[in-house]
């Protein structure tokens, strides 16, 4: 009986445990919601900021920004907390070992109700068992 619940409960555990892919595409929630929170330790904890992160930010002008990457992990009160709901969709991933990239598009909405399209590519590795970002790409797009 002991051997049949040791079995039963490994069964569990291990039907309960989360893809790659699902744990990926739970981070990047996690991340948008988070900056439009103002959760600035929830979305700090999204990031490992490492030696060689970098985060390039197409603007709708044509010009582009090279963000510093401690942004990332200590914002400026200005940035963050504005509200809004996002919603990423389309993803697109590739998975090797600790390392993964994904694309995907999100669809953010601010409060006064101004809807933004990017697309968005970003760089994550797995550090103690979990998935963190390390660097991204956002590039705006038109939606008629």
């Amino acid at each position: 009986m002991k051997y049949v619940f040791l079995v039963l409960l490994f069964s569990m555990t291990f039907s309960y445990a989360q893809t790659d892919e699902e744990a990926i595409i739970s981070l990047l929630e996690r991340e948008s919601s988070s900056w439009r929170s103002g959760d600035v330790e929830a979305h700090a904890s999204c990031w490992s900021i490492q030696p060689y992160s970098r985060i390039f930010v197409s603007m709708a002008d044509g010009n582009s920004m090279d963000v510093p990457p401690a942004m990332m992990i200590n914002p400026p009160e200005h940035l963050v907390g504005k509200g809004g709901t996002s919603k990423n969709s389309n993803y697109k991933m590739n998975v090797i070992g600790n390392n993964a990239w994904v694309t995907h598009d999100e669809e953010s909405t601010t409060t006064d109700g101004l809807t933004n399209y990017t697309y968005e590519m970003r760089i994550l590795e797995k550090i103690d068992g979990n998935w963190k970002l390390v660097g991204q790409s956002i590039h705006p797009r038109k939606m008629e």
